[in-house]
C-alpha cells in the first residue's frame, strides 16, 4: 500500500511537463499588470499680485513646505501665493521618478519674460505610489522680477513621471 501511494504521488508530480510546472510557479508568484501613469495638476502655481518698487529685482518664493515670502523691491497687491498639487495615479506600491525643469520662462501677453526658478518639491527621496496607487505632493520655486514689466504673466511648466 505505501509503494502505491508513493508510486502516484510520483506520477502526480513526475506526470506534469515542465512547463506546466514552470507556468504554474510564475502565476503564483507574478505582479498584476502595470498601470500607465497618469498626471493631474490639482492646484496651480500662484504668484498672487505683486509689483516691483522702484529699480532692482525682486523675488516672490513660494515653498512646498512653509508657504510665500517676498524679497527685495516687491510688495503684495493682494491674494495670496500658493504651491501647485500633483496628483500622479498608476501601479499602487510602484517607485516612481517625477522631472521638473529648474527654469520655466513666464511671458505676458505685453511680450515680458520674467522667470520662475529652483523649483522645490515635497517629495522624499524615492517617491512611491500608495496602496491605492496615488501620490500627491506640492511643489514651488521662486519667482524672479527685474526691470519694468507689467500684466499677467503665464507659463507651462512640464512635470513628467515614469516608473523606476
Amino acid at each position: 500500500m505505501n509503494a502505491f501511494r508513493l508510486f502516484a504521488l510520483i506520477l502526480l508530480l513526475g506526470g506534469m511537463p515542465p512547463a506546466a510546472v514552470s507556468s504554474q510557479t510564475c502565476r503564483l508568484c507574478s505582479t498584476a499588470e502595470e498601470t500607465p501613469l497618469s498626471i493631474d495638476i490639482t492646484t496651480k502655481l500662484d504668484f498672487s499680485r505683486a509689483a516691483l518698487t522702484g529699480k532692482g529685482i525682486g523675488q516672490i518664493k513660494v515653498d512646498p513646505h512653509s508657504g510665500s515670502s517676498m524679497q527685495g523691491g516687491i510688495v503684495a497687491l493682494g491674494g495670496y501665493a500658493a504651491a501647485g498639487t500633483v496628483m500622479i495615479k498608476g501601479t499602487p506600491g510602484r517607485i516612481v521618478s517625477i522631472d521638473i525643469p529648474s527654469t520655466v520662462r513666464m511671458t505676458s501677453e505685453a511680450g515680458g519674460v520674467i522667470q520662475i526658478v529652483n523649483f522645490r518639491t515635497s517629495l522624499g527621496p524615492a517617491p512611491r505610489l500608495d496602496a491605492t496607487g496615488q501620490l500627491i505632493f506640492s511643489f514651488g520655486g521662486d519667482l524672479v522680477v527685474t526691470g519694468n514689466l507689467s500684466g499677467k504673466f503665464r507659463g507651462r511648466i512640464p512635470i513628467t513621471a515614469q516608473y523606476e
